[in-house]
Formats: structure tokens, sequence, C-alpha cells
């Protein structure tokens, strides 16, 4: 039975969901009012409504599932690794979408449409280099964040180096990797697809996300098997990162943030942490996203950047804490 501090998370993080949508379909070159808004979705008429509608619309909804994805990808991340510092845009799960999404339309452009596949392939590239690389009779929570920074910096490299080729493809793929702008429907339709299936399936999971907090010889105890568990959520977690980096761009310390204020909040249970996670991290990245259209119009600060800066110096605060994590 949830506590009445879960519930009252809960319903605030929903809320905040709520008024982040409003304020980001109202804020920009243009205005209207949040009755207006209603009203024109309603009944139709409003020209500006309309545009709005059109354009900016699309980009909200890849801000509410991306920010979704990404935090729950994280979240899966840390209850497979036992790392709190696990995130998708920090050990190369996302520079390795974004890479193979590149490669294949630099390679194979008829196959542009397939971006989703390949960057989950991409994704379960990067996830597998970090977990095999970082193994020494175990996984050390540390080596592994830093291997995986330098696996992102190697998929970063090659992604950059294709970005600059002639290819009228890859560039604008290349400059929009990182923005909410210019988003179609279409994406959108994607994004919401795609990232539906990994957020059913990580609540589907959560029985299997506490039981990796036991210890591997407890769980086996029980009758778990450890190792399938770990298998399909990380695949579910390669998913969501995938799916939303292939579409929205690379975030980094999302699922790093939002899955750390969630325990503080709602506790560990995954039953809870994972539908707040949901809602925190679509707040996340739709406020940077409205914070960056608003802070100096005409022109825009792209989310992923103020969510570097964020999240960086989040990132540097649990790094000098981790020892307390680990018992060092």
């Amino acid at each position: 039975m949830m506590k009445r501090k879960q519930i009252i998370s809960l319903i605030v993080v929903a809320l905040l969901l709520m008024m982040a949508i409003i304020v980001a379909a109202i804020t920009g070159s243009l205005r209207v009012t949040p009755l207006e808004l209603v009203t024109g979705l309603i009944f139709g008429g409003n020209d500006q409504v309309d545009i709005i509608k059109d354009l900016r619309f699309p980009r909200i909804i890849i801000a509410i599932f991306a920010g979704a994805a990404l935090s729950v990808s994280g979240l899966l991340l840390q209850a497979v690794m036992r790392n709190p510092l696990a995130d998708p845009g920090i050990i190369g799960v996302s520079a390795g979408a974004s890479f193979m999404s590149l490669l294949m339309a630099a390679l194979v452009p008829a196959l542009y449409f397939f971006t989703p596949l390949f960057a989950f392939l991409g994704g379960a590239l990067g996830f597998f280099l970090v977990y095999t690389l970082s193994w020494r009779g175990g996984v050390n929570p540390l080596r592994m964040v830093l291997i995986g920074i330098a696996i992102h910096s190697v998929f970063s490299g090659l992604a950059s180096a294709l970005g600059m080729q002639s290819s009228s493809l890859i560039s604008s793929m290349t400059q929009m990797s990182s923005k909410l702008s210019m988003k179609t429907w279409s994406e959108a339709d994607t994004l919401v697809i795609c990232s539906s299936v990994g957020l059913v399936l990580a609540l589907l999971v959560y029985r299997w996300c506490n039981y990796l907090a036991l210890e591997d010889k407890t769980a086996r105890n029980l009758g778990l098997n450890v190792n399938l568990m770990r298998f399909v959520i990380s695949m579910i977690a390669v998913l969501l990162a995938a799916v939303a980096t292939s579409i929205a761009g690379v975030f980094t310390f999302v699922g790093l943030l939002v899955p750390h204020i969630g325990r503080l909040l709602v506790g560990s249970d995954h039953k809870i942490l994972t539908p707040f996670s949901i809602m925190a991290g679509a707040v996340l990245i739709l406020t940077a996203d409205t914070i960056g259209r608003a802070l100096m119009p005409p022109h825009e600060i792209p989310a992923s950047v103020i969510m570097a800066v964020i999240g960086g110096l989040f990132f540097i605060i649990l790094l000098r804490k981790s020892g307390r994590f680990h018992g060092n």
C-alpha cells in the first residue's frame, strides 16, 4: 500500500506535467491564453492555435516521451548494474544509438525510416561494450562509468566525423541531433508508439528490478533466473534510450537525475518509482526545452545543453559521494 508521501509526490509530479504542457504550448513567438488554447483545440476557428497545434505540439509530445523514455532507461540500467551512476547518455548507449543511426543513413539512405531499429542495435552495442570491458571477475560501478564515458566519447567522435560528410541527409541529422525544433507529427508518432511499448514493458518488470537489488546468490536461491532478468531489463532500457535518441537526439544525465530524485521522494520500490520516473522525466525535458525557447528569443538554447549543465553539476556531486554508495 502506498504511503502518504508517495501519493502526494505522484500527484504533484502529475500536476507539474500538466502545467509544463500548458506553459510550453502558450510560450513562444505565438502567444495565446490557456483559455484560447483549449477553446481553439476543441472548437477550432483560431488560426494561431492551429499553427501551435501543427508546429509546437509535435515538439511537446516528443519532449514528453523522450524524457519519460530516457529517465526510465536510466532507472532500469541502474537496477541491472546496481550502479547509481548509470545513465544511457553517460555510459555510451545513447551515443552508440546516435552513431549507428547516422552510419546507416550514410551507407543505406533508403533505409532512413528504419532509423529506430538501427539506433536500437547501436545502443545494444554500446551497452555490450561497456559491460564486457568493465568485467573483471565482477562489475565495479565506478570502472563501468569511466569505461562508459570512454565509449561515449568514441561513438560521439565517430558521429561527428560522419556529420562532416557532404550528404545533406547526414548533415541535417547531425544538426538536429540535439534539438527538438522542427519536429513533425510522423516523428512524434514513431516515438510515441515505440517508447510506449518500452514503458509498458518497464512497468511489467518492476518485480524483477526489485529482485535485482538482492545479491545474485540470494536471488538464485529464490529460484530466479538472474541472467535472464538482467538481459530482458537491459534490452528494454536500450530500446527506450535508442528510440528517444533517434528522434530527439542525445540527452545526458536525464536517466541519472530523475531516478535519484524519485528515490528520495517515493522510495526504491520500482512499482512506484517507475511511474514517477515516467512523469518526472517528461517534466524535466519539457521544462528544459521551454526554457531554451524562452530564454533568448528569437534564438534557442537546445534542451540538451540545459540538461548537460544541470546534470553535469549533479553528476559531480554523485561522484564525490560515490564512495558512500559503495561502502568505500
